[in-house]
C-alpha cells in the first residue's frame, strides 16, 4: 500500500507545552512526504502552477495513535491511488527504532486547471499507475 517513505526528526520547536509534537505540525510531515513524493517522481508544484493546473487538498483525516517527542526519528511513509477526480493519499507516520504508529492519515486531493475543477491530469495519472489508455 505504501509506496513511498521519508525519513525525519522532530525538531524541539516542533513540540507545544506537554513536550509532545503540536497536532498541527504532523500536516506539515505529511505534506513535505508528498511534495518530496513528487520531485522524486520528477514532478515539480510551480512548474505546474505556471502552466495553470494546481493540486490541492480538499479533505484531511486524521487518527492521532502515539506522541512523538523532541529527538524522536520518524519515518512518513505515502500511498496514492485515484478515486473518482480526486487523487487519495494514504498516509502513516511511524516512530524508530520501535515502528510504533504515530498516526494514520487519508489526504484527499483534486486538480484545477486554469481555476476549473479537473477529472484529473496526466501528470498525476502516472503516479498511480494510470496511462492515457485507462483514463478514456
Amino acid at each position: 500500500m505504501y509506496t513511498y517513505e521519508l525519513d525525519f526528526k522532530v525538531r524541539d520547536y516542533e513540540c507545544d507545552l506537554q513536550g509532545i509534537v503540536n497536532n498541527s505540525v504532523y500536516q506539515n510531515y505529511l505534506e513535505h512526504t508528498r511534495h518530496e513524493f513528487l520531485l522524486d517522481s520528477k514532478v515539480s508544484f510551480s512548474d505546474l502552477h505556471d502552466q495553470g493546473v494546481d493540486a490541492v487538498v480538499a479533505r484531511v483525516d486524521i487518527a492521532y495513535k502515539t506522541s512523538l517527542r523532541p529527538g524522536d526519528s520518524f519515518i512518513s511513509k505515502l500511498g496514492v491511488k485515484k478515486e473518482g477526480a480526486k487523487y487519495v493519499f494514504h498516509q502513516i507516520i511511524l516512530r524508530k527504532p520501535d515502528m510504533a504508529v504515530c498516526i494514520k492519515a487519508k489526504i484527499e486531493t483534486v486538480v484545477v486547471i486554469n481555476g476549473r475543477l479537473a477529472k484529473g491530469y496526466p501528470v498525476f495519472d502516472k503516479l498511480v499507475g494510470l496511462d492515457e489508455s485507462n483514463t478514456k
